[in-house]
């Protein structure tokens, strides 16, 4: 999709996720036929790579879109209502996109490698969720850079990936144990896929197990060394850009099944007296989840911030508030369909088990409030 450098913003942004609804009924039928089957959206992914949507966060003076923070977030949460799979796996290609496009507005580095995605059209896999803080794995110093062995889970889109961005513990003999990070190229030698990607929801993201056994990585790809176990500063920004874009598919499936709810309650000749209560109460947790999804969206203020010792703290909070409340929407959208949505072939039974996954994201729920709890009894 090319966008004209006369178009204002707002028009541009229409012309996105028109194109998205353009492709949905394509995107829709794909994502079921991969659900079924348990197999990566590849041809979805191929309609988005030929459209632009993978570069479209990507600075227009870098060669992308240009596309905004909070529209990136709406074009997600849009292609949720098609495919869930797919907006979550295009959400953790761009939250690492929205890293290094904060250190390039900020820091004026990163640049090279936006750049590369754009010419290459590249998909980034990544595995900071599973590592956090720790990370793990093993690296063996070489005269010119180390060999790493280890094991990532759920890196989404790693079924057709081209470039891992992950991280290991390295215990300098100096500076003691640190975690560094890297990237690597999929194809490399060492570097397989497991196919163990069968699960209850978001079957067609394509997360399987990465294995690196004995890959080498040259010192000049390490991008960043931090301190094993402690919570860097850079995390403050990682979090604030990350977790809106990961959250924007659950929101669109909350939506998708308050849209099915109404539908089945509009054809239906005979309504319980206690529907509209249950409605209500289903309403508000949509509203919740909408509302915080967007201050999430409001402190990222489209990547123009400095980190702050708090902010990690606040998009976390906001997160599980979100997932749960995604949760809650659409359990009640089951109970207000009733037992018909209890059949595979029904879209809520589908919804209901995508949705799921907000849980498992960084950080699952009681993770999340020992570290709030930490940072509000220290400060």
């Amino acid at each position: 999709m090319e966008i004209k450098e006369h178009i204002d913003p707002e028009a541009a942004s229409k012309e996105w996720l028109s194109g998205i609804v353009e492709l949905g009924e394509q995107l829709a039928a794909n994502g079921i036929a991969h659900d079924q089957n348990a197999t990566f959206v590849a041809d979805n992914y191929d309609l988005l790579k030929t459209n632009g949507y993978l570069t479209a966060m990507i600075p227009k003076a870098l060669g992308g879109g240009g596309v905004p923070f909070e529209e990136m977030c709406n074009i997600l949460k849009t292609i949720a209502h098609y495919c869930p799979s797919t907006a979550l796996a295009l959400s953790m290609h761009h939250h690492l996109l929205a890293a290094n496009i904060w250190k390039y507005k900020h820091h004026g580095t990163g640049d090279t490698f936006l750049k590369e995605v754009v010419r290459n059209n590249l998909v980034l896999v990544s595995t900071g969720a599973r590592d956090w803080l720790d990370s793990n794995g093993t690296m063996i110093k070489t005269d010119t850079g180390y060999l790493v062995s280890g094991r990532k889970q759920f890196a989404s889109q790693s079924a057709t990936g081209d470039v891992l961005v992950t991280s290991m513990p390295y215990n300098d003999p100096e500076q003691g144990w640190q975690v560094l990070h890297f990237t690597v190229a999929m194809h490399t030698e060492g570097i397989q896929l497991l196919d163990d990607w069968y699960t209850l929801g978001m079957r067609g993201t394509g997360s399987q197990t990465v294995t690196l056994d004995n890959v080498f990585i040259p010192s000049e790809a390490i991008v960043m060394k931090r301190l094993k176990g402690e919570f860097p500063m850079f995390w403050n920004a990682v979090l604030t850009v990350a977790l809106p874009l990961t959250m924007a598919p659950y929101i669109g499936i909350a939506e998708k099944a308050m849209m099915i709810t109404l539908e089945t309650l509009k054809v239906k000749q005979r309504k319980s007296p206690h529907i509209p209560i249950m409605l209500g109460d289903m309403h508000n947790s949509l509203t919740l989840a909408k509302v915080l999804h967007k201050d999430m969206i409001a402190i990222t203020n489209n990547l123009d911030f400095q980190p702050q010792t708090k902010m990690g703290v606040d998009i976390l909070t906001r997160k599980t508030l979100v997932a749960n409340a995604c949760k809650d929407t659409v359990a009640k959208a089951m109970g207000i369909v009733g037992g018909q949505s209890f059949y595979k072939k029904h879209h809520l039974e589908r919804l209901f088990r995508d949705v799921q996954a907000a849980s498992f994201h960084t950080l699952p729920e009681k993770e999340q409030q020992h570290i709030t709890g930490e940072f509000l009894l220290k400060h």
